[in-house]
């Protein structure tokens, strides 16, 4: 009984005062206060990276590696993936809805015509004793319709649907940035594996030196037939490294294929020297007051907040009387020739009022459950923040650790590569053992991997963070 008071007490109001728009209305959530992203005891920031303001955000950020067979794949990706253009049908698909919407909430005109053929029951009528006639009757009409929207219910529906395509735009930019930071990626990764096999040729070719070198040893008398056996067990070792590296080389070039649209068979993935991919100067990084107004997933996020937000006021102007302006001409004839005759004609014009009555509590359910979506999308907006500062927390540490272990494998590498050429000179001359030059060549082959696993993580690290802090995409697609 309150509530029909209340609705009864607020329509009232509403046609005396004119439109009023019934709901919360959005309010943008605050950017945070946060000034950094890292936490107290992280590691300090590297030197290459600094906090700056959107204005600094590298475009088309791939371009900062120097490398022109790069910006070709990138180019290739954004122009052949499938993904994206799925992205993009979306993004059509919903502006189109929105102006379907905004189409709906205006003035509406329907123009019909029928012919019919009649029997009249004069029966019915109360006549008796008059036969029952069979007529053509022919129409041809007009029917306006203009809904006064007293309670804002179309406008907040305008205002939805302008939040969804919003948020379809943001995920179709997060797509895009997405796939580039894939396509460089797999780009750093494929380099990485090449450089790999071309090292492991490497140490395979002086393991084969190593076992011809004891294999002369053996034969001038001064090591046993068994001592050659140790070498050969480590050269088995890393020949059975080869087809590991060959897999996961495939696997990337397909990788790779998928990215730009294209199948294996009729692509070729270039081939990027890990060296050619020059690690850049400096990147800037957005303040995370300024990142929550860039980064593509949390704008949709705030969009969707939008949306449910604008939700509730569709749901509460639904329990709302409605009114609206109609109108409608209709010319009726018997004879097609007397169809558009003055006498023919018919009018009708005046306002028209509907109002809910009994909906078992349906329609304050909707307004509950529009209420409840818009807490959800809310706690979606904060947990998406929250995900990508860590993100960047997380990308801006390892940042500040991957020189320090670029430098210290380099030196582990050199150190290791030169005690296996001492170990190897000292055996040649009786001043070793061979174990000692076997211990010294495995020290230093996984030190020369593991300086090019540095070199990588260095460059995969830096792609990630310019994708973490929503660095600028556009050009080539566009």
């Amino acid at each position: 009984m309150r509530d029909i008071k209340t609705l009864i007490a607020v329509s009232a109001i509403a046609l005396l005062t004119g439109c009023t728009t019934v709901g919360p209305d959005f309010q943008r959530p605050a950017a945070p206060e946060a000034i950094g992203y890292a936490m107290a005891g992280d590691p300090a920031a590297s030197p290459i990276v600094s906090l700056a303001s959107s204005s600094a955000t590298a475009r088309q950020w791939w371009t900062s590696f120097n490398s022109a067979d790069l910006n070709a794949l990138v180019d290739q990706a954004l122009k052949g993936n499938p993904t994206l253009q799925q992205a993009d049908a979306a993004l059509t698909r919903v502006r189109e809805l929105e102006r379907a919407q905004r189409g709906d909430s205006g003035p509406t005109a329907r123009l019909s015509g029928d012919a019919q053929r009649e029997r009249i029951n004069t029966a019915a009528f109360g006549i008796e004793g008059f036969p029952s006639p069979t007529i053509n009757v022919f129409s041809i009409g007009t029917t306006f319709k203009y809904d006064l929207d007293l309670f804002g219910g179309e406008r907040r529906k305008d205002e939805t649907a302008a939040a969804r395509t919003e948020a379809q735009r943001q995920r179709t930019d997060a797509a895009y940035l997405n796939l580039t930071g894939a396509v460089v990626s797999r780009a750093i990764e494929l380099a990485a594996l090449r450089s790999q096999l071309s090292a492991l040729d490497g140490i395979i070719k002086v393991d084969n030196e190593t076992v011809a070198m004891i294999k002369r040893g053996v034969q001038a008398g001064g090591e046993p037939a068994a001592a050659v056996n140790p070498a050969e067990a480590q050269l088995a070792e890393d020949q059975a490294r080869r087809p590991s590296i060959l897999r996961r080389i495939a696997t990337t070039r397909h990788a790779l294929a998928l990215l730009v649209g294209q199948t294996p068979a009729n692509w070729t993935a270039p081939e990027i020297d890990l060296a050619e991919l020059t690690p850049p100067g400096s990147i800037p990084v957005n303040l995370p007051s300024e990142l929550v107004r860039k980064r593509p997933d949390i704008l949709a996020a705030e969009a969707d907040l939008h949306a449910a937000t604008a939700t509730i006021g569709v749901a509460e102007a639904a329990r709302y009387p409605s009114v609206s302006l109609d109108a409608s001409f209709v010319l009726t004839a018997l004879h097609p020739e007397d169809l558009f005759q003055y006498d023919s004609s018919g009018w009708t014009a005046g306002p028209s009022i509907a109002a809910p009555l009994f909906n078992g509590g349906a329609l304050k359910a909707r307004q509950r459950a529009a209420e409840a979506g818009a807490k959800e999308a809310d706690a979606v907006y904060r947990q998406t923040v929250l995900s990508a500062f860590a993100q960047v927390a997380d990308l801006l540490s390892a940042l500040s650790t991957d020189r320090d272990l670029i430098a210290a494998q380099t030196r582990a590498r050199d150190v290791a590569a030169e005690n296996a050429r001492l170990a190897s000179l000292g055996y040649e001359n009786g001043a070793g053992s061979l174990i000692q030059v076997i211990d010294a060549q495995r020290q230093s082959q996984r030190a020369q991997l593991a300086s090019i696993e540095a070199e990588a993580l260095l460059r995969a690290d830096m792609a990630a963070l310019f994708v973490a802090t929503a660095s600028d995409w556009r050009g080539a697609a566009e």
